[in-house]
């Protein structure tokens, strides 16, 4: 049964991706795509709810195949050579994809709420793409390292839609300089961070020293702490 759902909503997937291919995303509508997966209505709404939700399953499938690709070959290599590969073998897995990618990006770009979406899509994705990379993201940069990531992914995209050049040397070469710049935006942020510490702490130190004055009530005897008549 598992097997039979997993087939139907990558039906689904390939379905809406082909439609794209040729389509302006405002112009399929879902009864397009069930028909084109060979599926009725009520079979497409118990896989997804929208066509939003297909394209959030078919950015899922790609984490899938680049994850499932992961080795430790490269556990060696400086971190920004471990994010280079994992990020250029996303774009080897949407490379069957590029026409529809390019006509979904190009749809989609004027509205703010699709762009919204796609953005908690892709700090998703980058989450688990910079843990292949052996990246770590949680901490006090944890939360920067995820949204650069999203956003050197979403400049790179750009450049890799206008390269036909099988070897993808315009693509590797803007990932590469926009991985360097986000490095240094990293390491400033980092500075900061560490500058900023002793401030942070006596901030703390202030706080915790008001504490007791928030704690006021406690300190009074059970019977007026408990009459709501005392507050008056």
């Amino acid at each position: 049964m598992a097997a039979d759902v997993s087939s139907k909503r990558k039906a689904v997937v390939e379905a809406l991706m082909e439609l794209a291919s040729r389509r302006r995303w405002d112009e399929i509508e879902v009864g397009d795509i069930a028909r084109a997966a060979h599926l009725s209505l009520s079979e497409f709404r118990e896989l997804f709810p929208s066509k939003g939700a297909v394209l959030g399953a078919f950015s899922r499938m790609i984490d899938r195949q680049v994850l499932e690709g992961t080795t430790d070959d490269l556990a060696q290599e400086p971190a920004r050579e471990r994010v280079f590969d994992v990020m250029m073998r996303r774009f080897d897995a949407l490379a069957p994809y590029k026409n529809a990618i390019r006509n979904i990006v190009n749809d989609l770009r004027f509205d703010p709420l699709a762009l919204a979406a796609l953005n908690r899509e892709a700090l998703n994705s980058q989450r688990f793409m910079l843990a292949a990379a052996g990246i770590p993201t949680e901490g006090a940069l944890g939360t920067l390292k995820i949204q650069g990531a999203a956003l050197v992914y979403a400049n790179t995209l750009r450049a890799w839609l206008d390269d036909d050049d099988p070897a993808m040397a315009k693509t590797m070469a803007r990932l590469d300089r926009e991985l360097r710049r986000g490095e240094q935006v990293l390491e400033r942020a980092d500075d900061l961070r560490r500058l900023t510490a002793p401030l942070r702490a006596v901030g703390r130190a202030l706080l915790e020293g008001r504490r007791p004055a928030r704690s006021y009530t406690k300190r009074k005897d059970d019977g007026e702490a408990s009459n709501p008549a005392a507050a008056i």
